[in-house]
């Protein structure tokens, strides 16, 4: 497959009718699924599912037969996108009632207690403020913030590192100490089978959730604007929290690699590329290597471009590095133009764009790709 040696696209504005809809379109929301209920989907098992070799619509519902016209719809195919990748991928990102919550600040350190099932867990981060009064925008970090400091140096916003081991620190630096054994575990030990990535998403909900419980008085942060980054494998983790999880206004993610926006098809059929049968599964469900192994990605009934597409009508980027083979970076720009169609239908496709480049070292932002980093951000985070 073709290398790329440099590629820059930013996707343009829909004019006309979908001009017209994208005014309606909302930029976040105020709660983490702004759909309360709705109905589980029949799963089928690896035997009953058709095998596709084309990427899956991303607009077309699970009936087959329903296209996703408008934003309802969307909210209703989004819901069913998370169902799936849930059920087959990275295991269940379980609800949490606020009312089982207990947020405070410790100076500038927020403190969230989580109480489920007779077990608590905390999670704690320290918030590094802007000079001012607040409230302001926050970026929070999976793992901890890539993006050069000399980015957020002349803009007010607030910064937070997302500790993803005080959840569940697999990694793929040493060796983890197995599934079940971790502080996601002793509250959900049902989820043993679960991969890192919905643990992950789970705890930085969490944070948020001290966040919106506390207000603004109290943190000092605009809850309007909540972005979320990371790199490499937190670039993943970046994306699977911003995915799943409706109040991140913005997501950037920055060099994922495989797993993350590159999808498994394309991935599958470039060599020495992370791909479904050569990544880190501390961070996904063993059950989908065993069942979508080799050609069976072809029965996947879904795809990474529509975990992309599961941020709309947020705003995202993807940050590509062609320096990396490994990243299979030709495979996640196939995923953002498919992803990017509904941004598109919904007349919004200015909140969503990508740039690969080369010449640099793995997360290490280079300067050519400042301008479209400070774009998004000036934008989706300062409302500028």
């Amino acid at each position: 497959m073709k290398k790329y040696l440099a590629l820059l696209f930013l996707a343009t504005i829909c004019f006309n009718s979908s001009a017209q809809i994208s005014k309606k379109i909302p930029f976040v929301y105020d709660s983490e699924s702004s759909i309360k209920e709705y109905p589980e989907l029949n799963m089928l098992g690896i035997d009953q599912l058709k095998e596709q070799k084309e990427l899956p619509n991303p607009l077309l519902m699970c009936d087959g037969k329903t296209k996703v016209t408008n934003l309802f719809e969307w909210k209703k195919r989004r819901e069913e996108i998370a169902q799936m990748i849930q059920y087959y991928e990275i295991g269940e990102k379980p609800k949490v009632s606020l009312s089982d919550i207990h947020a405070e600040m410790s100076g500038d350190t927020l403190k969230v207690t989580v109480n489920v099932n007779g077990q608590s867990l905390l999670i704690t981060s320290v918030i590094s403020y802007p000079k001012g009064n607040g409230p302001f925008p926050l970026m929070i970090g999976t793992s901890h913030i890539s993006l050069p400091k000399d980015i957020f140096e002349n803009r007010p916003i607030a910064l937070m590192t997302f500790h993803e081991a005080q959840v569940n620190n697999y990694s793929q630096f040493g060796k983890p100490s197995g599934r079940g054994n971790y502080p996601f575990d002793r509250l959900y030990p049902n989820l043993k089978e679960n991969g890192a990535y919905s643990e992950w998403a789970w705890g930085l909900s969490r944070l948020i959730d001290g966040l919106q419980l506390l207000g603004s008085k109290k943190t000092k942060i605009d809850m309007k604007h909540i972005g979320v980054t990371g790199c490499s494998y937190a670039g993943k983790m970046a994306l699977f929290c911003g995915a799943f999880d409706e109040r991140v206004a913005l997501v950037i993610a920055q060099e994922p690699g495989g797993g993350g926006v590159a999808n498994w098809r394309t991935s599958h059929q470039m060599k020495g590329v992370e791909d479904l049968d050569h990544t880190d599964y501390h961070w996904f469900k063993e059950s989908l290597k065993e069942n979508f192994h080799g050609d069976s990605v072809y029965r996947l009934p879904y795809d990474h471009h529509e975990l992309v597409a599961m941020v709309c009508p947020r705003a995202f980027l993807m940050l590509g590095n062609t320096d990396y083979p490994w990243l299979a970076d030709p495979s996640a720009e196939v995923s953002m133009k498919a992803a990017m169609k509904v941004w598109e239908k919904l007349g919004v496709a200015n909140r969503v764009a990508y740039s690969i480049r080369g010449g640099h070292p793995h997360c290490q932002l280079p300067k050519e790709q400042y301008g479209i980093v400070e774009d998004f951000i000036d934008r989706f985070l300062l409302g500028e």
